[in-house]
């Protein structure tokens, strides 16, 4: 309950946290329910997760589900197609209200974060310093749960942080990216370059991995490649460093879930990596990452300069904090409700329901900031974002 007389966006976060929290809470009443019904942490061996058996680094968790290996990357859920438990039988009344309250959490958190991040970016211009202080907002969170006994704090070696830098490094270069074309153009042409990320993908598991795909897997890519020609040669807010920028956080976030898939399975990481925990060590891992970049290129006298023309254009610093807050606060949040919203759903469901995710930020963003898009554009937009959805079936179809 927030005081009388708060501000909107102290509302909306205590909103947010308490229809999160309530979503959530279900998901550890588990065992009235079917196995298949569990959440993928619920059904796997101790041993696959935490790696506290002595021989629990020579399985993995997708092979004992019988399917392709893959560590369940919780940054980017498209890659559940290798993790994720089967679709499940026909479910309660209870369990479909509660995935819809979690799928309508998700759309909506996702939507504005992706506004909230446009609205900082076009008041302080200075994307390195954004996605820093989005990839730090998570800390306080994490250490809040971690402190009080609310989650398991994950325990993990040297070694393992070694193994598992690369992939923070690149969760930060995805964010990074994405947050630089979102300043730099149009969300929803930022999108349209993020579905492209199974062009990417194909193509690095190709050449650094000598791992090929079916014919029809292949074809399923053209419309993507088209589509997003097409979008680009009419995009009205085109610039060459938005483009760039938006193709750049499609091939890290590829990159990322290949090195999850063929470098990170099997190996025991250390003890309560729980999706979530995950994201949050790889978050930290991020951050440390890009803070230095971040000062190089956007240093303190650089942002003082950003932030006094800010105020000298009439935002006030109570708006201004109040935005970067809210950013970071939606960018963490979200994240954690995708993990609950996906953990229960089959690589197919999960094509189609974030297919829809990206037509809703899409469309939001084109009402919100009544963004200009030519008939050709929106033809090249809708082609890309279903010749993802395609390539997803597809590659499900053939695995």
């Amino acid at each position: 309950v927030t005081p009388k007389g708060s501000s909107p966006t102290l509302r909306l976060m205590a909103a947010a946290s308490v229809l999160f929290s309530a979503a959530y809470a279900p998901a550890h009443r588990i065992g009235a329910v079917p196995a298949l019904r569990r959440p993928l942490a619920a059904r796997v061996p101790p041993a696959l997760l935490d790696g506290s058996a002595e021989d629990g680094a020579a399985f993995s968790a997708a092979a004992q589900l019988g399917r392709e290996p893959g560590t369940c990357d919780p940054y980017d859920p498209k890659s559940a197609e290798y993790c994720s438990p089967p679709e499940p039988a026909p479910s309660s009344l209870k369990r479909t209200i509660r995935l819809g309250v979690l799928f309508f959490l998700w759309y909506s958190l996702n939507t504005a974060y992706n506004i909230g991040n446009k609205l900082v970016l076009t008041a302080f211009p200075m994307p390195w310093t954004a996605a820093t202080w989005e990839l730090f907002f998570g800390f306080p969170y994490v250490f809040l749960l971690w402190s009080t006994g609310l989650r398991k704090t994950p325990k993990i070696s040297l070694e393992s942080i070694k193994l598992l830098a690369p992939s923070g490094i690149l969760l930060a270069g995805t964010h990074v990216g994405g947050v630089i074309s979102f300043g730099l153009g149009a969300i929803s042409f930022t999108h349209v370059l993020k579905a492209t990320e199974p062009v990417w993908s194909a193509l690095i598991s190709a050449l650094f991995f000598r791992d090929f795909l079916p014919l029809p897997v292949y074809a399923s890519l053209v419309p993507i490649i088209a589509g997003v020609s097409l979008a680009s040669l009419k995009e009205l807010t085109f610039s060459w460093m938005s483009f760039i920028a938006g193709t750049g956080s499609a091939v890290t976030s590829a990159a990322k879930a290949i090195l999850s898939k063929k470098v990170l399975d099997g190996k025991s990481l250390g003890e309560n990596l729980t999706p979530a925990n995950m994201f949050a060590v790889l978050s930290i891992l991020g951050f440390c990452a890009i803070l230095p970049v971040s000062l190089a290129l956007e240093g303190p006298a650089k942002a003082s300069a950003a932030w006094s023309a800010a105020l000298a254009a009439g935002y006030t610093t109570p708006y201004l904090l109040k935005l970067l807050a809210c950013s970071g606060f939606l960018y963490y949040i979200y994240n954690e409700v995708a993990f609950l919203a996906l953990a229960e759903v089959a690589p197919v469901t999960h094509a189609v329901t974030n297919t829809v995710k990206r037509v809703v930020i899409i469309l939001a963003s084109i009402l919100v900031f009544k963004t200009t898009i030519t008939p050709l554009g929106a033809a090249g937009s809708a082609i890309t974002v279903a010749g993802a959805l395609l390539y997803a079936l597809a590659k499900n179809k053939y695995k």
